[in-house]
């Protein structure tokens, strides 16, 4: 049996020892249930705990990732070497001007129901998706709403006023939407080792009543063309949005709704979305996104891009 890997001191003297531990298997804390074990893990309890753990990981010189929800990845199989810091810095507050400020490891469904009871609108859109604040910035969390009077792609940037980040170089700033960059399913966050700590975003009065009917809405048709995360663990849409045409309709054409390899299968519902029948490994999932290219490129000549992320070793 191997032995357990030695902490660095760096990491040990700066962080509290009772929450940083070894070999901690991560696929409980994804949304896909799927990945091996982080070498070193630490559960983060506030911004102010982020950011030691994250410059305690530079001092020791050995790889950091902030894990929030575990959405929109993949984990490898083999785990990942370094520092996993789990991000449960939740601590948020409404004024009475309606700015919400929020840590980053808050999650954005419990803000979205806290707020619609106050009569807070603005995150209201986001109800059913799976993310911390912080990964809503880093991805520009979208939905694209069904009510008619507003049937268009709602973005978090749309309520966003600052946020307090630790930049590549170590450096504690507030940064606005100039900073930070949004595009689609794009930021600044993809291009540097920037990690956003708490945030701010301007939210509206609203009728309570007029908000919840949001809610169910948005719930139902999300429902209906997602599978669900308790029944099927997935990552979310695995390819980028081709325009206009969308990967998932191209993967439906080749036929491939159902397909399996292993335990990971082409969901029924959702072709773009690609589901753990409950052993799923890495491998498999690799394995089903290569055969969706292969196919999807074979047949309509266009490549399809992963937009989920590849974290640790496979």
């Amino acid at each position: 049996m191997a032995s357990p890997p030695i902490v660095p001191p760096a990491l040990s003297a700066a962080l509290d020892p009772t929450r940083l531990v070894t070999d901690v298997p991560l696929a409980p804390f994804t949304t896909f249930r799927i990945g091996g074990p982080a070498e070193f893990f630490y559960e983060a309890t506030s911004a102010d705990d982020l950011a030691a753990a994250i410059t305690a990981a530079r001092a020791a010189n050995i790889p950091w990732f902030v894990l929030g929800l575990g959405a929109n990845i993949l984990v490898g199989d083999h785990g990942v070497r370094g520092l996993v810091i789990r991000n449960r810095a939740t601590a948020h507050t409404v004024s009475d001007a309606g700015v919400l400020w929020s840590e980053s490891g808050a999650i954005v469904q419990d803000l979205v129901l806290e707020t619609v009871r106050a009569g807070w609108s603005g995150l209201e859109h986001y109800i059913g998706i799976p993310s911390t604040v912080g990964g809503a910035l880093w991805q520009n969390l979208h939905f694209l709403s069904p009510a008619p009077e507003r049937e268009r792609t709602m973005f978090i940037s749309e309520v966003f006023t600052s946020c307090d980040i630790l930049s590549a170089e170590g450096e504690r700033k507030t940064v606005d939407a100039d900073y930070i960059r949004f595009g689609y399913d794009d930021t600044v966050f993809h291009h540097r080792r920037d990690v956003v700590l708490s945030a701010r975003f301007q939210l509206t009065r609203d009728d309570p009543a007029r908000l919840h009917r949001i809610l169910q809405e948005n719930l139902s048709w999300r429902g209906s063309r997602h599978p669900w995360l308790q029944v099927h663990p997935s990552a979310g849409s695995i390819f980028k949005k081709i325009e206009g045409i969308g990967a998932g309709r191209l993967i439906d054409q080749c036929g491939l709704k159902g397909f399996r390899v292993g335990d990971a299968q082409i969901s029924h519902i959702h072709a773009n979305i690609l589901v753990n029948l409950g052993r799923a490994t890495a491998a498999d999932v690799r394995a089903l996104i290569a055969h969706a290219q292969a196919a999807v490129k074979e047949q309509f000549g266009h490549d399809l891009e992963p937009e989920i992320g590849f974290i640790g070793e496979f």
